[in-house]
């Protein structure tokens, strides 16, 4: 009899723990368990820990609860300004509602993917070339407004959508390089005429400064020796201003015509001593020569 009382014991206690192996679950802390009961699903949603459900009766399924990072294959497409490119894409989305995630649709993920693309190549027909390039955030927030209105009624939430790369055909790339270049050299003569605008006005500073000053010159021309002294040269081009050489001019003919009003009088007063005299008078004084005439 107690031999018969400890088989029965033991036979209960190997169905428990077979009951007790069919029936445990282990939820861990980022899933949650959603249970069917003869194929109707239970309103309670099981959290992370242990639970128990009826073998045979209940089916638990297990819902991820992290963020998801899917990858948007590479979509060709045509821009608004008839540009064909190629736009890759990231999405990070998550599930709110495991319940709605696993009746809602067959496969969320597969389903999130699929909108994402369509998604994505709407934007690039609605969309310029200059939008895709530089205006990247305006356009991923259209994309995740986009995406995440049929996925809520999925249970899933969008939580954030990135443009990775636009690819461009190689002929608008070297035509883009040609403007970028083209742009550059503008505002390089732009920004070259500017400096030279404010240096001519500097110069003009500095030369009436000079003019009220002459040594200031002096001194600028000795900076300049100085300067090209210090290079070593061999041949040293010393400028002479213009001012200098007027300068001496001036010095060397202010002797010069004192020099001539001297000479003169002088000339003068020996043209008037050797001067000889009259012929009439000459002969007047000569005896002979009157005697001479009366013949």
């Amino acid at each position: 009899m107690v031999e018969e009382l400890v088989a029965a014991g033991v036979t209960l206690a190997s169905a428990g723990a077979v009951y007790m192996a069919a029936a445990a679950r282990v939820v861990k802390q980022y899933e949650r368990g959603v249970v069917f009961r003869l194929g109707k699903l239970r309103p309670q949603v099981r959290g992370p820990g242990f639970t128990l459900i009826v073998p045979g009766v209940d089916k638990l399924r297990k819902v991820n609860m992290q963020i998801v990072t899917m990858p948007v294959p590479a979509q060709e497409g045509i821009t608004r300004d008839n540009v064909t490119v190629r736009v890759d894409a990231v999405v990070y989305f998550k599930v709110t509602s495991p319940a709605d995630a696993v009746v809602r649709v067959e496969d969320y993920r597969f389903a999130v993917s699929q909108m994402a693309q369509t998604s994505l190549r709407s934007i690039i027909g609605k969309s310029e070339l200059d939008d895709l390039l530089s205006n990247r955030e305006q356009l991923n927030q259209g994309l995740e407004l986009m995406i995440d209105s049929p996925a809520v009624e999925w249970g899933v939430t969008i939580d954030r959508v990135d443009i990775k790369d636009v690819s461009l055909p190689e002929t608008m790339k070297r035509s883009m390089a040609r403007q970028a270049e083209a742009d550059r050299e503008r505002r390089a003569r732009v920004i070259n005429a500017d400096a030279e605008l404010q240096a001519s006005k500097k110069l003009a500073e500095a030369a009436h400064q000079m003019s009220d000053a002459p040594a200031a010159l002096q001194l600028r021309l000795l900076q300049t020796v100085m300067a090209v002294a210090a290079e070593k040269n061999s041949t040293l081009v010393l400028p002479i201003p213009v001012e200098l050489l007027r300068f001496l001019e001036k010095g060397a003919q202010a002797p010069a015509d004192a020099a001539g009003a001297q000479r003169a009088p002088v000339v003068e007063s020996r043209a008037v001593r050797e001067e000889p005299p009259p012929l009439e008078a000459r002969l007047d004084s000569d005896p002979a020569g009157s005697i001479s005439r009366q013949e």
